[in-house]
């Protein structure tokens, strides 16, 4: 079969509505937007906090949360799958090979990203207009949603750019969800196993919707950045 074929029977299989492809991808998007729920209610907190705030360590946690934005997915999901694997700390729970303990996965792989980019557009906005908003006496919330409604293009180009990193990710989802079939197997992990099987129509199906969502995000990004220059 060359490379033709395989890439018409890709394109019938996803405008077929194939029912095993779509519920992967469905899967796909569901760990990696509720991961990123969770990474930027966090993430977009503790950034705005550290931007407006001087205290003891505050340097070095910023230096720790910089150098984990690289921090390799394998690790993080060897280190979920420690916690939460029967002899761990959090093994109790059986977590482990579950769409959660994904979620889990991508949240702490994302989480350094929001926070660390949220920071540098907070700081930034923070330093320029700091004096005015003291001088009106607003409250913590109340400066956020100013800080947030004024640089609401930087944090969604931020925000894209993590779910970007997580909808991609393959490592640590594979170690902590096992890549069960109808229960933990997203883009990634399917991608990889179907090609290993020979499965390449279908293979390619996945890595062509794949490729459509982080064209979509990353041209989003682009639009954004434009449009704020």
């Amino acid at each position: 079969m060359n490379i033709i074929e395989i890439f018409t029977k890709s394109l019938a299989l996803i405008f077929s509505l194939d029912k095993d492809l779509w519920e992967i991808i469905l899967l796909s998007l569901y760990v990696s937007i509720t991961a990123l729920i969770f990474a930027s209610i966090f993430g977009l907190l503790i950034g705005y906090y550290l931007a407006i705030k001087n205290f003891f360590l505050k340097n070095f946690i910023l230096i720790i949360l910089n150098s984990l934005m690289g921090i390799p997915p394998v690790v993080v999901g060897l280190i979920v799958y420690f916690m939460f694997a029967s002899g761990g700390p959090l093994g109790v729970i059986q977590l482990l090979y579950t769409p959660t303990a994904m979620i889990i996965a991508q949240v702490i792989i994302i989480f350094p990203i929001v926070t660390s980019l949220s920071h540098e557009i907070f700081d930034q906005n923070w330093r320029e207009y700091k004096d005015q908003l003291r001088s009106i006496n607003m409250t913590f919330f109340g400066v956020l949603f100013i800080i947030s409604k004024h640089s609401y293009f930087l944090v969604i180009t931020a925000l894209l750019s993590a779910f970007g990193r997580a909808i991609s990710e393959v490592g640590a989802v594979m170690i902590v969800g096992g890549n069960i079939n109808h229960f933990t197997r997203v883009m990634t992990t399917a991608i990889s196993l179907e090609t290993r099987m020979g499965n390449l129509e279908y293979a390619m199906a996945l890595g062509i919707v794949l490729i459509l969502l982080t064209v979509l995000i990353y041209s989003l990004v682009y639009i954004l950045n434009k449009r704020k220059i």
